[in-house]
């Protein structure tokens, strides 16, 4: 087994490249959930936020700068196993579907991503779930949950594990090909790019930041859609949509095809550098290990 492709390693090294991309990218990811989750304004009405500066304008005003990070608690606990489980699926679904370093097909890279995509759906939905209830809290003086551990209580209290996992088949539709697209990416312009400047094996660090980056961004082009569905089931009052097929024909009629794609400049504005830093911190996660556990 080649050490870069050992399974374990993709554990450990995905587990701290998510780290790195809750801190990085959180704040925008905030002004992504507000946009899409904001009300509908009525004729003559100002919306709520005008894109996404007059969004963090007015949070920062209302709500100081840790009004950006609200809701990373759930993230940031969960992030480390969800991104290891990720990148773990990866690897094993590049043994599954015999992708090595000398076989790599495009086919092959998308469907080893998208198998890894399935593996974190159990601990992303709620995850998701609690984050966005707590983001969309616009500066209430009594806000409704006081954090990431009063949300569990009270949607258990309200609905049990259900209402904790509301959401998941929207997560998933959402993960599986955006994982897909995710890993694909990545993995392709990683070595499509190590022969340009004469580096034969090893990427430079501007060469890791460009194909992290591109590789967020790809995700969420083919992600968007379904979060955006995700977000508004997630954190609609209970009765106000039967399921995620409902949610999307309301959300069709009422607002069109491009409501899909709410929240997409914060996204994208965030896609970039934070999933630069995760696959800075995953390979530098590898090369560490590869050096103080090369058997592993």
């Amino acid at each position: 087994m080649n050490d870069k492709q050992s399974p374990i390693k993709y554990f450990i090294s995905g587990g701290f490249g998510g780290i790195c991309t809750v801190l990085a990218g959180h704040p925008l990811d905030t002004i992504k959930v507000r946009l899409q989750t904001m009300p509908t304004a009525v004729s003559n009405q100002t919306p709520l936020y005008e894109g996404t500066w007059d969004c963090a304008k007015k949070t920062i005003k209302l709500e100081g700068v840790k009004g950006l990070y609200k809701g990373m608690g759930a993230p940031l606990a969960g992030v480390a196993p969800i991104f290891a489980i990720s990148f773990l699926g990866f690897g094993v679904g590049k043994k599954l579907f015999n992708c090595d370093d000398n076989n790599q097909s495009l086919s092959k890279l998308f469907v080893a991503g998208a198998f890894s995509g399935i593996f974190t759906t159990a601990i992303m939905a709620p995850g998701e779930r609690i984050k966005c209830l707590l983001q969309i809290q616009h500066g209430q003086e009594k806000p409704k949950y006081s954090g990431p551990v009063d949300v569990v209580k009270k949607l258990y209290k309200e609905g049990g594990i259900r209402s904790i996992y509301k959401g998941t088949v929207a997560t998933l539709l959402r993960d599986v090909p955006a994982s897909g697209m995710y890993f694909m990416t990545y993995e392709w312009l990683q070595n499509k790019l190590r022969t340009v400047g004469g580096e034969s094996t090893e990427l430079g660090l501007l060469k890791t930041i460009f194909a992290g980056g591109m590789a967020g961004i790809m995700n969420w082009v083919v992600g968007m859609p379904a979060d955006v569905i995700k977000s508004r089931f997630q954190t609609a009052p209970e009765g106000t949509y039967r399921g995620i097929g409902h949610v999307f024909s309301v959300l069709i009629k009422e607002e069109g095809v491009l409501a899909l794609y709410k929240g997409v400049t914060p996204v994208m504005l965030r896609a970039f550098p934070a999933n630069a830093a995760c696959f800075m911190g995953f390979e530098a996660s590898m090369k560490a290990l590869n050096i103080v556990a090369p058997s592993l």
